[in-house]
């Protein structure tokens, strides 16, 4: 395999990806108000702490889903096959929104782990902050369209899609929370 090619491989798994991307970044921005645990406990602890709302869910999610439909807008546009990698549109459009809900539910299940061991709101924990977004994701899209999700990240060289996508997932992690910190969206620069 030639550098080109290794480079498109990883480009595709990049941009397959970012429906699920986006959602954290924008919950953030729209979060607020009620939080999704509404304020429950269990054994002593939130379950997952006023940092989680639904505004914050429903506009996280909502943006991941508006970026895959301008996705598939723009390669309807340009004339690419296969609704950009995501397959017919049915299945384009149910990728679409796992990608983006998953990656929202992987973020939940990363503070209900947290506040499980004890960890504050905003405090560190290497690799569930980093990963547990991109995991729920592609939890969820594994098990809707197993196809879909071993052809594009598992399956002969397109591993490298998936190696790339963890390679870069902390780097784009830590560079959105600088970003957040300093719009004064986030309480810590992690």
């Amino acid at each position: 395999m030639e550098l080109a090619e290794a480079a498109i491989i990883a480009a595709s798994g990049f941009w397959l990806a970012l429906p699920a991307m986006l959602p954290n970044s924008a919950a953030v921005l729209t979060g607020g108000g009620k939080p999704v645990d509404f304020g429950r406990s269990w054994k002593g602890r939130r379950l997952l702490g006023d940092g989680k709302t639904w505004r914050g869910f429903l506009g996280g999610a909502g943006a991941g889903i508006l970026l895959g439909l301008v996705m598939l807008g723009v390669s309807s546009l340009a004339g690419w096959a296969d609704n950009s990698g995501y397959g017919p549109t049915g299945q384009a459009l149910g990728v679409i929104v796992l990608l983006a809900v998953g990656s929202l539910l992987g973020d939940m299940f990363g503070s209900f782990v947290k506040r499980r061991l004890n960890v504050p709101r905003g405090a560190k924990m290497p690799i569930l902050d980093q990963y547990d977004f991109l995991i729920g994701a592609f939890v969820l899209v594994a098990i809707a369209y197993p196809s879909w999700f071993f052809t594009s990240y598992i399956e002969g060289w397109n591993i490298l899609a998936l190696i790339f996508l963890l390679a870069i997932t902390p780097l784009l992690h830590r560079g959105m929370n600088i970003l957040g910190y300093r719009m004064g969206k986030k309480d810590v620069p992690w």
